[in-house]
């Protein structure tokens, strides 16, 4: 797409570096769900419009906000990839994690605090290296190395933190809508369904975007914009995905088209389901996707931004 202007002011750095920092692998989002609620008691009083928080047992160690009249509801997961320790030295892996061999990983057991060294045998099973045993069960992820220049953000877990903060930048103006902050979306999922079907009762809301982080591929690339996923391993209804394309295009909004054969995200819960939600996945890409390096263009945090708060408005 053409180059356009985004009138979105610039990353709130500290804001994403903190919230990379949370420790929160799939099945511990309860770090995640504790620093989000409490930004929220902090912020809210600055947002513009009143904000329904809903926590409890019956949603686990999700999140779900409620502004005004709610038509879409945005998905944003909490968890990330990492490492479970197995016996002995042996590491089992939580989602997809990508890192070479000496990368640095973090956690705590009762015995303290944890850096550990990453090291794999011949057949790529996965070990740790470190002073003492681990407590068995214990999670390990990457340490965190936050880096900042001119145009990039590089650290481990923009996925999803990013989606995490761009749900929260929304926040800030949201008029009518739903944000879900879900769970075990790196790990298969299953938070999503439960989710739906109490927005779709609740609020009769059946059409929601997915705040997420996609790839940096030879069709999509750094700096052209947030990218608008015609399909990814799923199928979004077609109908739905144009209406989002007209939009950023009716706004001036830089986005980017993405086809992909594999991936997936909270969409593919969505149309899994047996709930009638349409669902697109719009997210800035990234580079280095699941390894302690991932790296995201500043202009397309802002564009993402930018269409999601126009969207919320339009849709």
């Amino acid at each position: 797409m053409p180059k356009k202007r985004s009138s979105e002011p610039k990353v709130d750095v500290p804001l994403l570096k903190s919230l990379c920092e949370v420790h929160a692998p799939s099945g511990q989002e309860h770090a995640m769900k504790e620093f989000i609620l409490a930004y929220i008691r902090q912020k809210k009083k600055n947002w513009k419009n009143r904000v329904q928080v809903v926590v409890g047992d019956h949603i686990q160690d999700c999140i779900l906000l409620k502004f005004g009249k709610p038509r879409t509801a945005i998905f944003a997961h909490m968890d990330t990839v990492g490492f479970t320790v197995r016996y002995s030295n042996q590491l089992v892996a939580i989602g997809s994690p990508d890192a070479e061999t000496e990368t640095k990983l973090v956690g705590h057991d009762r015995f303290g605090a944890i850096e550990a060294k990453l090291e794999f045998d011949h057949e790529r099973h996965a070990f740790y290296s470190f002073g003492r045993v681990i407590e068995r069960g214990t999670s390990l992820t990457y340490k965190i190395d936050f880096r900042e220049t001119a145009s990039f953000i590089e650290s481990p877990y923009l996925d999803n933190r990013l989606g995490v903060y761009n749900a929260l930048k929304i926040a800030e103006t949201l008029q009518d809508g739903v944000i879900a902050f879900s769970c075990w979306e790196e790990h298969g999922g299953g938070s999503v369904g439960y989710l739906a079907d109490y927005i779709f009762k609740k609020w009769k809301i059946k059409q929601a975007l997915i705040s997420d982080i996609t790839w940096v591929t030879d069709g999509v690339h750094h700096g052209e914009g947030v990218a608008i996923s015609m399909r990814d391993r799923n199928v979004p209804r077609r109908s739905f995905v144009d209406k989002i394309i007209n939009i950023a295009t009716q706004h001036q909004i830089d986005f980017q088209l993405e086809v992909e054969g594999l991936g997936s995200s909270d969409g593919g819960e969505l149309q899994r389901s047996h709930l009638p939600f349409d669902w697109c996945f719009v997210g800035a890409p990234e580079a280095n996707a699941h390894t302690p390096n991932e790296k995201v263009h500043k202009d397309d945090i802002a564009s993402m931004v930018a269409l999601y708060r126009v969207l919320m408005a339009k849709l």
